[in-house]
C-alpha cells in the first residue's frame, strides 16, 4: 500500500555533494516521520538522521552534523537528504524508512523501508 523509493545516489569525489530523495507512493493520506539510514560494507546499519511528521524537528548523528540536511516537501510526498562535503567514510547504501514517530523509526520500528541506493565517495 505504501512504498518508499530512494533516488539521487552515485559516485562522487571527496568534497562533492549529493542530494538523495525518498519518494512515498501509494496511500499518502497518512504523514510519517522519516529517517535516513546507511550501511557500509561489512558494517551494521545505523541511522544518519531524520525528520518529524510535521517537518518541525530534525535529528542528525554527530558524524554528519553541519554537512547533511534533511527536509521534506509533503506536496511532492518526498523527503530529501542533502549531503555536502562528502567523505570516503560516507560510502554506503542509504535507505529511507518511515514510521509513526522519529523515535519509533530510530529504534528500529519503522513501518516502511526503501530498498536503498548506493553512495560511493572516492578519496
Amino acid at each position: 500500500q505504501v512504498q518508499l523509493v530512494e533516488s539521487g545516489g552515485g559516485l562522487v569525489q571527496a568534497g562533492d555533494s549529493l542530494r538523495l530523495s525518498c519518494t512515498v507512493s501509494g496511500d499518502t493520506s497518512s504523514t510519517y516521520a522519516v529517517g535516513w539510514f546507511r550501511q557500509a560494507p561489512g558494517k551494521e546499519r545505523h541511522i544518519v538522521g531524520g525528520i518529524s511528521r510535521s517537518g518541525g524537528y530534525t535529528y542528525y548523528v554527530d558524524s554528519v552534523k553541519g554537512r547533511f540536511t534533511i527536509s521534506r516537501d509533503d506536496a511532492k510526498n518526498t523527503v530529501f537528504l542533502q549531503m555536502n562535503n562528502l567523505k570516503p567514510e560516507d560510502t554506503a547504501v542509504y535507505h529511507c524508512a518511515a514510521g509513526p514517530t522519529l523515535t519509533t523509526v530510530n529504534i528500529g520500528g519503522a513501518t516502511y523501508w526503501g530498498k536503498g541506493i548506493q553512495v560511493t565517495v572516492s578519496a
